[in-house]
């Protein structure tokens, strides 16, 4: 196998501002992170204000008060997905890839630099979210309701940022979905199918396949970053899961990059 030369770094950098000018400028970027923020800071309200005061005596001393604030990651994530994959698959759409193309003829250059302003933009959002959404839960929330909910407290703070890093890796993983299958109903679907599907089929299969295969499984592993306490015992550590749930973001994209060098525009 030839080796790749790396690209000069002026054409990276060159290609890094042409995908931020492109993300910023799309009408449906600023409305899918505010949709995402929105949803995390609205459902940690709710949570605080409804769910904590009807939880029983026992359920107070087990509930994970991080995990609890942030339930409108099971929203927000389908924001980030759906934003990871059009970032490829609405220029594959248009058309407008055999111009980024042609403008940058190393393909493995463009999406490096589409990875690295998602990366950013997501991680600076998604983080702002749910540091947001944590803030407003203790706030909204009644008092005495629940303990060990500061930001100080041990894992709360890491839990809280986790939940930036989980939705920013989920990005990059729709990206390289997108750049694979270069069809946004199709990476968006195999995107959910990726997250929703694994844990349906695991209730199948007999306990201790289960509890073998389960933690390894994509949204299994990636929520180990934001549970603060509590953790399942066949679970993986919170940075061991994030690890496992970044390779599958990491073979996305070395897949995408490889068809995308291969094929035609």
């Amino acid at each position: 196998m030839t080796a790749i030369a790396a690209p000069p770094r002026g054409d990276l950098l060159d290609a890094v501002r042409a995908e931020w000018c492109k993300l910023r400028t799309v009408r449906s970027t600023p409305w899918v992170l505010l949709t995402a923020f929105a949803s995390n800071v609205g459902f940690a309200v709710l949570a605080a204000a409804v769910l904590a005061p009807r939880l029983g005596a026992h359920e107070r001393t087990r509930v994970d008060a991080v995990q609890l604030a942030l339930a409108g990651l099971h929203l927000s994530q389908i924001a980030f997905g759906v934003l990871g994959a059009l970032v490829i698959t609405g220029e594959h759409g248009s058309g407008m890839i055999r111009t980024t193309f042609a403008a940058v003829p190393r393909r493995r250059t463009v999406l490096t630099a589409k990875a690295l302003v998602l990366a950013g933009v997501t991680l600076i959002a998604s983080t702002a979210s749910t540091f947001a959404a944590y803030l407003a839960f203790q706030a909204a929330l009644p008092a005495h309701t629940l303990t060990g909910t500061a930001l100080s407290d041990p894992g709360v703070a890491r839990a809280v940022a986790g939940g930036g890093l989980y939705l920013t890796a989920l990005a990059l993983l729709g990206l390289g979905l997108g750049a694979a299958l270069r069809s946004s109903t199709g990476a968006i679907a195999s995107l959910f199918g990726l997250l929703f599907v694994p844990p349906l089929l695991l209730d199948l299969l007999p306990r201790s396949w289960k509890d073998a295969v389960g933690p390894y499984i994509p949204m299994q592993s990636g929520d180990q970053i934001y549970i603060a306490s509590h953790r399942e015992a066949v679970a993986l550590g919170p940075w061991t899961g994030f690890g496992v749930f970044c390779a599958y973001a990491a073979v996305a994209l070395a897949a995408g990059c490889v068809l995308t060098r291969r094929r035609d525009a």
